[in-house]
């Protein structure tokens, strides 16, 4: 299917206004101003350490912007150079690809590899990763497009909302002779309740003029939020249940058409009165006011290029389905899954419920520990379409005692904010903060090395009780060194039962 790329790609967006959007505007780059020195920067910014496959990965990316101004004959001729990032557990592979995928606002999906079945045997197939990125690139470009027409929509909502909290005033017709003919010549009277009870009145001007300062007095209340809990009366679409009919055999987990969504589009959808809040009525009416405006041929139609052109697949343990090949026929469960992965990642064409998607300019990105396996075990041709191998290091104490204070999103800031929203405060001390992370190698050393994943679960153990009382204790500053971490944790790093089942 071919698809015409979206001008939006070519451009950089508008400069917002405001001075915050101007900050988050310098924070977000548009990928167009990257350089790979400047993609590495980004990505510091969240994951410590890993220079070789930061620069691997910008390299990646940039290549991928230079592909797009090649001269077209050529273009179609550059691949992505796909990569596999080896290395243990919780070094970094993930958060690699994903912070890689939000820098380039691209579609990005994360597959286990060992959930793959061989094509006709019962579970997902490999063809299934593509259709799940073309759907999360549809609800990409689709979200984008209700952000743009959100102040748009709003706008309507709000009349919507207008026109049930003061209904449109029916207009009398005027009495009749006994000819037929209305009397009055004038036209119809308006029936207006005033001080001296119910009068007839012709003057229509007047009424509509009383009538649109009444409005212009509830749009300033509904403004205001001083209507969100009056009730109106509104019409909602309902989705025709499915209940008791019958699905093709072997659905569940295979049906990768989205088969039970393709049914309800084709069931003819019902409308049902309900009586609701303004607060819930406007919720209802800004979704059916942000179908109304966004174009899905369109959206699809760019979703699709974005798919083709810009998306990654992100293959977690790949070393799962890998292994020695034995001479007693191909292995189901491994071999047969890396042969069905090998046509979608040299290239193919895999049909999606938006039409037929191509995989040759998708970039695939493999991860896997190989504690047991090895990259060479991989069969030949599928290693080929991997020709970029990056080797993470494994984290020491030093890389833990940064994680935990770097990153934008590190543990200990996010601890602060939650401690903070319950009015109290945490302050953790340079050497607090070192003995965390000394506890948290060593673990590593001693148990299963699960990497800075160990940091999460000494945190947690560690803060336990202070989270837990935290409503009740007052709103102080807990202080959090390198004897409070003793105390808490030295009676569970010590037991060795306790430290395998909690630590």
């Amino acid at each position: 299917m071919t698809t015409q790329p979206p001008e939006t790609l070519e451009t950089p967006p508008a400069a917002p206004d405001g001075a915050a959007d101007e900050d988050a505007q310098a924070d977000a780059p548009w990928i167009d101003e990257l350089t790979p020195r400047q993609i590495v920067a980004e990505l510091d910014k969240y994951i410590v350490g890993q220079d070789e496959a930061k620069k691997a990965v910008a390299i990646v990316l940039r290549n991928r912007w230079r592909r797009q101004r090649v001269e077209e004959e050529l273009r179609d001729e550059i691949l992505p150079n796909n990569l596999i990032l080896i290395g243990p557990t919780g070094v970094g592979k993930t958060e690699i690809a994903r912070r890689l995928a939000r820098l380039a606002g691209a579609p990005f999906v994360k597959v286990e590899a060992s959930k793959f079945t061989e094509v006709g045997y019962v579970g997902r197939d490999v063809e299934s990763m593509i259709r799940d990125l073309v759907d999360i690139s549809v609800n990409l470009v689709r979200a984008e497009r209700e952000d743009e027409m959100h102040d748009v929509a709003e706008e309507r909502v709000e009349e919507r909302l207008l026109d049930l909290l003061l209904p449109p005033v029916a207009e009398t017709p005027a009495p009749q002779d006994d000819t037929g003919s209305s009397g009055g010549g004038e036209g119809a009277h308006v029936f207006i309740a005033g001080p001296g009870g119910v009068e007839a009145s012709s003057d229509g001007e007047g009424v509509q003029s009383r009538r649109l300062r009444t409005r212009e007095k509830l749009r300033q209340l509904l403004r205001d939020g001083k209507l969100e809990e009056r009730e109106v009366e509104v019409e909602v679409q309902q989705t025709p249940s499915l209940d008791g009919m019958m699905v093709p055999m072997g659905g569940g987990e295979g049906m990768d058409y989205n088969f039970t969504e393709m049914l309800q589009d084709m069931l003819p959808k019902r409308t049902k009165r309900r009586t609701v809040s303004v607060s819930e009525a406007r919720r209802i009416l800004l979704q059916d006011e942000l179908e109304k405006l966004v174009d899905m041929d369109e959206v699809v139609n760019e979703a699709l290029y974005r798919a083709e052109e810009m998306g990654i697949v992100f293959l977690d343990e790949i070393d799962k389905i890998a292994g020695e090949r034995s001479g007693a026929g191909p292995d189901v469960s491994r071999e047969g899954v890396q042969r069905d992965l090998l046509p979608v990642v040299e290239g193919s064409t895999v049909t999606t419920k938006y039409g037929l998607v191509r995989t040759d300019h998708m970039l695939f990105i493999a991860a896997g520990a190989f504690h047991v396996a090895k990259p060479s075990d991989l069969i030949p041709e599928l290693q080929g379409r991997f020709p970029i191998r990056v080797e993470l290091k494994p984290l020491v104490e030093a890389d833990f005692v940064r994680i935990l204070q770097e990153p934008k999103n590190a543990l200990l800031t996010q601890y602060s904010a939650l401690v903070e929203t319950e009015g109290a405060g945490v302050d953790f001390s340079e050497d607090g903060v070192k003995e965390i992370a000394r506890i948290a190698s060593e673990l590593n050393e001693r148990m299963e090395n699960i990497g800075a994943r160990r940091l999460q679960t000494v945190m947690t153990t560690l803060l336990e009780e202070i989270l837990f009382e935290l409503p009740e204790s007052g709103k102080g500053v807990v202080k959090v060194d390198g004897a409070f971490v003793r105390e808490r944790l030295k009676k569970l790093a010590d037991d060795e039962d306790l430290r395998r089942y909690i630590l």
